[in-house]
């Protein structure tokens, strides 16, 4: 199981320091030994993609995702253009990570609809797949695209494709059609018992083999005793499952009820033991989100740093399957 990092949005920075905090919390990451670094599309934040593009440039190993994407807010050949640039400015490190998002984000901010998300997944692949297969014209129509334009970005890369799949229907899909996918808000049973048989399946009989299952999972350095309180505030501070039918519907599948239930905190043997089990679950790459607990920022900022020093500790151990 490979490790790497997943942000959110700092509230902890000023808005003039954010984008500059995050080309260093990237460099960070790399310089740590962390696989991957992960950037999910936060309304009315930075622009994952743009973010991506610019890591890209002050960064030489480290894979560099987004996680995700909503795809309703990008038709799928800006996407593919916007993505293929961020390919070449990456230097083929780049992983583009997509999906339909949410009701709320989709329909409620947007004024976008949101209907029949998978169906429209399902076509807008179909065009990604045809963008990223190298330059020349692209030709598709199907049920929600009729697309013939040119592509001309880069003959020297293409772009792994995760799609945020939460239901069957979805992890069919990712199976059939990318890498894999990319989960939040699932734990251990969920992933074990319904994400990993569903879309292994899926990639078997589509003839690809070993899908990468991408785990964003909260994290955090704390006392025994302060565990609880922790996993209330992950749940706090990074959005109850309620907000989403998707997200409730998954934890249908596991244990969890909220996002904190998905947690690993407590020392460093609860820890490392809640991450080797979410690597015996199957997950390939586990994306580690640091949740800074403390009363002020100093404090939250000396927990940031244990938790992410105490990960970056135990990369190999997971990475060689110890």
């Amino acid at each position: 199981m490979r490790i790497g990092l997943m942000i959110g949005s700092d509230k902890e920075r000023s808005r003039a320091d954010r984008l500059t905090g995050l080309l260093d919390d990237g460099k960070a990451a790399e310089r740590d030994g962390f696989a991957s670094f992960w950037i999910p599309q936060v309304p009315g934040y930075l622009d994952a993609m743009t973010a991506v593009a610019l890591l890209g440039q002050v960064t030489d190993r480290i894979e560099i995702g987004t996680a995700v994407v909503p795809m309703q807010t990008r038709h799928p050949v800006i996407m593919a253009q916007q993505a293929l640039t961020t390919q070449v400015a990456c230097d083929g490190r780049f992983t583009l990570g997509v999906g339909p998002s949410h009701h709320w984000i989709i329909s409620d901010q947007l004024g976008l609809p949101y209907d029949k998300p998978a169906p429209m997944v399902r076509d807008y692949l179909e065009v990604l797949d045809a963008a990223f297969t190298g330059p020349g014209p692209i030709a598709v129509e199907n049920g929600n695209f009729r697309v013939h334009s040119p592509m001309n970005v880069t003959e020297d890369f293409g772009v792994g494709v995760l799609v945020a799949a939460l239901g069957p229907a979805m992890l069919r899909i990712a199976g059939e059609r990318t890498a894999g996918t990319i989960l939040w808000m699932a734990d251990e049973r969920a992933i074990g018992d319904y994400v990993v048989p569903r879309i292994t399946e899926a990639a078997k009989a589509a003839g690809r083999s070993g899908p990468r299952v991408v785990a964003g999972v909260p994290v955090a350095l704390c006392s025994s005793s302060d565990t609880d309180r922790a996993r209330e505030y992950a749940s706090e501070v990074l959005g109850h499952a309620d907000f989403s039918p998707n997200y409730v519907r998954l934890l249908e599948h596991g244990d969890a009820e909220d996002v904190g239930d998905t947690m690993a905190a407590g020392d460093e043997s609860t820890v490392r033991t809640r991450l080797q089990s979410y690597r015996d679950a199957g997950v390939t790459d586990l994306a580690v989100r640091v949740v800074p607990l403390g009363q002020d920022r100093n404090t939250r900022n000396e927990s940031r740093r244990r938790t992410q020093e105490f990960v970056a500790s135990v990369i190999s151990e997971f990475d060689s399957g110890a």
